[in-house]
């Protein structure tokens, strides 16, 4: 038996400013985009691979929802994010106007930096070296 991560799942407002925010920024693809009979929107982000972890956008319904946008983890970070090239990935950052809330750490055997999405969920973003 093989069990491995799947999708994260990211409550949003709007489906395509979520989608375009993590496709400009950190170079995500949509792994899967339709639409249920009911109208259900499935909207799936990430890298590819035969076992792609991805965030599966999901938009927020009702207040309780609604009030989690943003929030839900209750402060802690969403999610860690690996890249290649710190210091490349903070100036595109920078470039695309996205609030770092922490600019990079570079130690011997990490470096790291944090940074808000469009609905103000921190992510962590690490090179390991």
């Amino acid at each position: 038996m093989k069990n491995y991560l799947g999708r994260m799942i990211v409550l949003v407002n709007d489906y395509d400013a979520a989608a375009k925010f993590y496709e400009k920024n950190f170079g995500f693809h949509r792994l899967s985009d339709t639409t249920s009979p009911e109208g259900e929107r499935y909207l799936h982000l990430g890298t590819k691979g035969e076992h792609a972890l991805g965030i599966w956008l999901m938009q927020a319904v009702g207040e309780e929802q609604q009030q989690r946008v943003g929030h839900q983890t209750g402060g802690a970070p969403l999610m860690v994010i690996y890249t290649s090239d710190i210091i490349e990935l903070y100036q595109q950052l920078i470039v695309n106007k996205v609030s770092v809330n922490k600019k990079p750490m570079l130690g011997d055997s990490f470096r790291f930096l944090h940074c808000l999405d469009l609905y103000g969920n921190e992510i962590v973003v690490v090179e390991l070296n």
